[in-house]
């Protein structure tokens, strides 16, 4: 019968980043960016501007990425306990930054079909209405993304919040709301003082461009995490010199994949003739701060050698 308790043999699962006045700040960016969206959806529709009313669209999915960060926020931090979760939370904030990558695509496209159709049909456009509206919607967004960055450096010493894949995408698609914008008000300008009204659904598509670039990156940046790819090869290689150049362990197999935003973790089998407590190996690894779930499978050699190969 055992009388100790198992709480040091047991792993911490909450990989989860808690981010709390991130995600206080993009509930206020969450209202900022709904009202404005109504507003510029309704002039731009009213006044017959492309680009005001792309704008006002785009908004309309940063609404919904916002709803998703804030979700995401808040379902991370009520499971995180979830035994149900193998290793927790910790990918529910990335699958939140994967999410919106995906919404900032669908409304880079949106933007370039409903461009192309403006070029070929062109609309009356009535410019100093529109051009307030998108004047408004650039301060709410510069507003927005002061509210997001600032939080971001001002905790720039907390490592976790370096990635927040959750709160980048919401700044992203805050960032993506202000070009949409500043594309609108120059488009603005130029129809109503050069009579360039075909800069409008033009501006659309730059716009289109460059959203896409960013929907991408952070789809880069989030697929591998869900997609369990495994740290980089010189991290592995320096885990397993550390194992291998102590007494004549050999690693026959081993697994490092991310748990969350920024924790790893790893298992490990190694073979040898002189086999140790598993405390001895994870003292071995104590050096690796990326490694915050380590699980030791230990395979002792009979009398005969072992021969492993070094290509596990």
């Amino acid at each position: 019968m055992h009388v100790h308790t198992l709480e040091n043999w047991q792993h911490n699962h909450e990989f989860s980043v808690i981010n709390e006045t991130g995600e206080r700040r993009t509930q206020y960016v969450l209202i900022l960016t709904a009202v404005t969206m109504i507003a510029e959806i309704i002039a731009g529709s009213v006044y017959g501007s492309m680009a005001l009313l792309a704008d006002g669209w785009h908004m309309g999915t940063h609404v919904a990425a916002f709803m998703i960060t804030i979700f995401a926020y808040h379902y991370a931090r009520k499971h995180a306990k979830n035994p149900a979760y193998t290793f927790g939370t910790g990918k529910v904030n990335v699958l939140g930054g994967f999410a919106s990558a995906v919404a900032l695509a669908v409304v880079a496209l949106v933007m370039l079909v409903e461009s192309v159709q403006r070029i070929m049909d062109p609309q009356i456009i009535q410019f100093n209405q529109a051009i307030a509206v998108a004047c408004l919607g650039l301060i709410v967004n510069i507003i927005s993304a002061f509210l997001l960055k600032n939080h971001d450096h001002s905790h720039g010493h907390h490592h976790e919040h370096h990635h927040d894949h959750n709160l980048r995408a919401a700044y992203l698609h805050v960032l993506a709301d202000a070009l949409t914008s500043l594309l609108a008000i120059v488009a603005l300008l130029s129809g109503k003082y050069f009579g360039w009204n075909w800069l409008d659904p033009i501006m659309g598509i730059v716009g289109a461009i460059i959203i896409t670039r960013w929907s991408f990156g952070l789809l880069k940046q989030t697929s591998p995490i869900l997609l369990d790819t495994s740290i980089d090869k010189e991290y592995q290689s320096a885990i397993k010199e550390a194992i291998e150049n102590d007494s004549d362990n050999r690693i026959s197999d081993i697994h490092i994949w991310k748990v969350g935003a920024n924790h790893y973790a790893a298992i490990i089998s190694l073979v040898t003739h002189y086999p140790n407590a598993t405390s001895h190996y994870k003292e071995l690894l104590s050096d690796f701060h990326k490694l915050s779930h380590v699980t030791i499978e230990i395979n002792a050699c009979a009398s005969e050698p072992c021969v492993v190969a070094n290509n596990a």
